[in-house]
């Protein structure tokens, strides 16, 4: 997806709520008796990030989060917040940094060429629409520049917003804190001014268990979920007859030889003129708290986290 959608905040509680969860989670769950990390930085706030994403996930889910020994994969999620310290996570998050790594694996003609980057957008667009504006170092930061009619100073103003604040820490995702903040420009993937379809491939032990197929993300989005074999797991009304990329046999080696090392990757890929195009990596979809339709996939992809390659 180009543009993720957040869970509302936790300030959505009120004071007394937090406070009677707060107890009956301390009173009913037990405190890990240590949380080390290898980052020193992370120590002091542990136990409230293990405390946070108790509550957001009560919250979000309306079930308690099985931390200590986690089945589902929205709680696997919520413990490679807590402990999950890999270096090579922040490395894929960064938009800039990952076009090399996916160069290097897969080829140049995988990547999205880069038209500008720096760290504040000029005073006149540097290069001409239509184009699409990220941030380096965030998630859902993104701006679709059509034509020559949008307001620049408007465009301007929110990239400035995104360079202001570092991304992820409002939700505890930590492959985010130490992504240099940027921005940079890409050009319009499709011939119209459409969005292209955006498939996220579901990668666990280097090896595809489900592809995302996310349609009309600027006016009506909504998503199907199919197989690597294109059996859908879900069905959504008017979207039976989504024929499979072109690319889909390229798109899936691709995703598997990019997530192999990893117990778990989402790799986001677009199909352009018929081949696969690389759109970024995420380690923590929905950041853990967006139900999973249907509720059984929650434990079907937990056990691939879970498993082994084979």
């Amino acid at each position: 997806m180009a543009a993720r959608e957040r869970p509302l905040p936790t300030a959505s509680f009120s004071a007394a709520t937090a406070q009677t969860a707060s107890r009956q989670i301390a009173l009913r769950l037990p405190l890990p008796s240590a949380l080390r990390f290898a980052d020193r930085r992370d120590e002091g706030n542990s136990i409230a990030t293990w405390l946070r994403l108790h509550l957001t996930y009560l919250w979000r889910h309306r079930r308690p989060l099985a931390l200590a020994a986690p089945l589902l994969f929205t709680e696997l999620v919520q413990r490679r917040k807590l402990i999950d310290r890999d270096c090579r996570i922040p490395r894929w998050i960064d938009k800039l940094a990952a076009k090399h790594a996916v160069a290097n694996i897969l080829g140049g003609a995988w990547v999205t060429p880069t038209l500008w980057s720096g760290n504040a957008l000029p005073d006149r667009p540097p290069c001409a629409p239509p184009f699409v504006l990220k941030s380096r170092h965030g998630c859902g930061q993104i701006c679709f520049v059509r034509d020559e009619g949008e307001d620049w100073a408007k465009v301007r103003r929110m990239a400035a917003s995104w360079m202001r604040r570092p991304y992820g820490r409002w939700l505890d995702e930590w492959g985010y804190r130490d992504v240099p903040r940027g921005l940079l420009i890409e050009p319009f993937l499709c011939s119209s001014l459409n969005l292209p379809i955006d498939y996220k491939l579901f990668v666990f032990h280097g090896r595809v268990r489900a592809i995302q197929v996310h349609l009309d993300r600027a006016t009506r989005h909504r998503w199907v979920l199919f197989d690597p074999a294109w059996r859908p797991f879900s069905r959504r009304d008017g979207d039976r007859d989504i024929r499979p990329p072109a690319s889909l046999t390229q798109m899936i080696a691709g995703a598997e030889a990019l997530g192999r090392g990893f117990d778990f990757v989402r790799i986001d890929l677009y199909e352009v003129d018929g081949h696969a195009r690389f759109g970024e990596a995420s380690f923590y979809p929905g950041s853990g708290l967006e139900p999973i339709d249907p509720p059984e996939l929650d434990r079907q992809f937990g056990r691939h986290w879970l498993g082994s390659a084979g």
